[in-house]
């Protein structure tokens, strides 16, 4: 068994290597089937004969829910020697305060200056409701009642109440099934493309993309496509293949990062959780939400690269500086030989 001091120095050596695994979803052959098919359709059809390049995905609108929690059980700070050590204090470590979101992001849009007049940022909407703070007489209550009266007929000083008034509105959790993911997509999203949709691809099919869910919408609910008839536009939806959350922007780095931010905020109950997440969503970068609709094409030529697998990095390509060179492409280009290869596994 190596010593801490020889590990690290053939660590430093480079005769070894730090390494993290992450658990990822288990594909069966269908599955991967089903992401070849859908990295194919992504394709624009062309440039399928010369130099095969992904769609600008400028169409397509990425929808999920999320779990944000108000905290961790561990945080690092990065206090001045004169600083006092922080006390962070809850009732219960394993009930941190936590909501889900349903987030829907489409592609920014940028100017022939490269400025943005569409950062895509749709909305995010927590899964709450609101109720009135009400007191339910209890034994622990009528203990404290009682407790008041003799220091009133003591004349000793009472300790004031640090709980809400009664009747203030407080947010609750709800549980998310498929009529309430249906009303959030029809009052919530929809509202959202009509107000925001840019002008000029109004007359284009927009897609809406969400996973497998049980608890989502079937494409040809009846009740949405009544609602989208209400305004005007093409809205569809499209379902990403099984077990493939590296198939959508949220999954593969929005959400990740957002929650990042949002611990970066001091949450003490729902209301400040849901305030700090909307607050981080609102000032999220529109840049990086462009980059990772880059980084998911380049996902797309991975798992074309293994026939349908999982088992792949994620892709870096420097795109920060090819930003600021102006040299970031638009959609990424695959190769004709992985393509075709690609296309001849499907007909078989």
């Amino acid at each position: 068994m190596f010593q801490k001091t020889k590990m690290h120095k053939v660590f430093k050596e480079g005769l070894v290597r730090r390494h993290s695994s992450t658990l990822k979803p288990y594909l069966r052959e269908q599955n991967k089937r089903e992401r070849l098919q859908f990295c194919s359709t992504m394709i624009d059809e062309q440039t399928v004969h010369t130099d095969p390049k992904f769609r600008d995905m400028r169409n397509i609108i990425h929808i999920d829910e999320k779990w944000f929690n108000g905290t961790k059980k561990n945080k690092t700070f990065y206090m001045l020697p004169s600083e006092d050590d922080l006390v962070r204090t809850v009732q219960n470590k394993n009930s941190i305060d936590k909501v889900m979101f349903l987030a829907a992001v489409a592609r920014p849009r940028y100017d022939e200056e490269g400025n943005c007049y569409f950062d895509g940022k749709l909305g995010i909407w927590p899964f709450v409701r609101q109720v009135m703070q009400t007191f339910v007489i209890t034994f622990f209550l009528l203990e404290i009642i009682f407790i008041k009266l003799i220091c009133y007929i003591l004349q000793e000083p009472v300790k004031g109440s640090d709980k809400r008034p009664r009747g203030t509105l407080i947010s609750k959790t709800i549980k998310v099934a498929r009529d309430t993911s249906r009303s959030y997509l029809i009052l919530k999203v929809l509202d959202a493309i009509v107000k925001k949709w840019p002008r000029e691809d109004r007359g284009k099919t927009i897609w809406i993309q969400q996973d497998n869910a049980p608890s989502h919408v079937l494409a040809n609910d009846p009740d949405f496509a009544l609602a989208v008839a209400h305004t005007g536009l093409d809205i569809r939806i499209m379902n990403q293949p099984p077990n493939s959350p590296d198939m959508n922007v949220l999954d593969l780095g929005f959400f990740a990062s957002l929650q990042s931010k949002a611990y970066l905020r001091n949450s003490k109950n729902i209301d400040e959780l849901i305030k700090n997440v909307e607050k981080e969503y609102v000032e999220y970068d529109q840049d990086m939400v462009n980059r990772v609709f880059l980084t998911l094409q380049g996902c797309f030529i991975e798992v074309m690269k293994l026939g349908g697998g999982n088992g792949y990095k994620i892709p870096h390509m420097n795109k920060e500086r090819l930003e600021r060179l102006g040299m970031l492409p638009t959609r990424l280009s695959c190769d004709l030989q992985l393509y075709q290869s690609v296309m001849l596994s499907l007909s078989q």
